[in-house]
């Protein structure tokens, strides 16, 4: 069940409340009684844990749990990269002072 944060605009109790999905909102402050309580937008307050998830497995220091390893270290079966192409040279710039005539 989703935890809810319900803020009052009259007096400005604030509190967390467990509610299933389906139930009402709730609307009567039960600080002051005046049906000004309403529903806050909160951050999601969940992390995922767990063999298999992003947070465990590939955070990028290679200590994940379920022996994945970082995506950006290479594998041991890869082959190893080309030497790349060289790249033709650029033309020579004229020297100072001189005038193409």
């Amino acid at each position: 069940m989703p935890i809810y944060a319900y803020k009052c605009s009259a007096c400005g109790h604030a509190k967390d409340v467990l509610q299933k999905i389906s139930d009402a909102p709730l609307s009567v402050c039960p600080e002051c009684g005046q049906s000004t309580f309403s529903k806050q937008v909160t951050a999601a307050g969940f992390q995922l844990k767990g063999s298999g998830w992003y947070v465990t497995d590939f955070r990028g220091n290679g200590g994940g749990q379920g022996g994945s390893a970082s995506p950006s270290a290479p594998s041991e079966s890869a082959a190893p990269a080309a030497a790349p192409a060289a790249a033709p040279a650029a033309p020579a710039a004229p020297a100072a002072g001189s005038s193409a005539s």
